[in-house]
């Protein structure tokens, strides 16, 4: 792509790359683009991380990022699915990390890193039956207020982790009222 038309892009259009599959919210912005060797691309927004599927790219919003890491060229990615709710609290689980190799990552990796941990408020880890959970209270973008995700270690006793979930978001609730 010519300087001149990178230039124009960001201009007059909204700064993805030509061929992208998604949709952009209309708040959404585009923070950093970089190219995945082998076709596609990972575009960091305002609101998360388009990463491109087989039928086109889907945004992972910075909250359901659980672990990036960057290292010889590659951007290795643990995507949370939201699997239900302990009162107030959200249950996550880990899917297995995906690898993106960059072309040339620019800035992207630093980009995602940024709002990977500024969506962080504060983390903690509790022993629970048969292993433990991660606490995490993170900012969602586009909402309000403050999310508590609970996340538990594999093996990790599920009905403690649902009862325990709850009874921290009361607390939580509690605390700010």
């Amino acid at each position: 792509m010519s300087v001149l038309r990178k230039l124009l892009d960001k201009v007059v259009g909204d700064g993805t790359p030509d061929g992208f599959a998604g949709t952009l919210e209309q708040e959404e912005t585009v923070v950093v683009v970089a190219e995945v060797r082998g076709g596609g691309h990972l575009v960091a927004t305002s609101l998360g991380l388009w990463v491109s599927t087989g039928d086109g790219a889907r945004r992972i919003g910075w909250h359901l990022l659980s672990k990036v890491t960057w290292g010889d060229g590659v951007l290795a990615v643990v995507e949370a699915d939201e699997i239900g709710e302990a009162g107030d609290a959200v249950l996550l689980t880990d899917r297995p990390p995906h690898r993106y190799a960059l072309v040339d990552p620019g800035k992207l990796p630093h980009a995602v890193h940024q709002r990977v941990t500024g969506s962080i408020r504060s983390r903690h880890h509790r022993d629970l039956p048969g292993g433990g959970a991660w606490f995490v209270q993170r900012k969602v973008p586009g909402r309000d207020g403050i999310v508590l995700q609970v996340r538990a270690d594999p093996g990790t006793d599920a009905n403690a982790v649902r009862t325990v979930a709850a009874e921290v978001a009361i607390k939580i609730r509690e605390a700010l009222q």
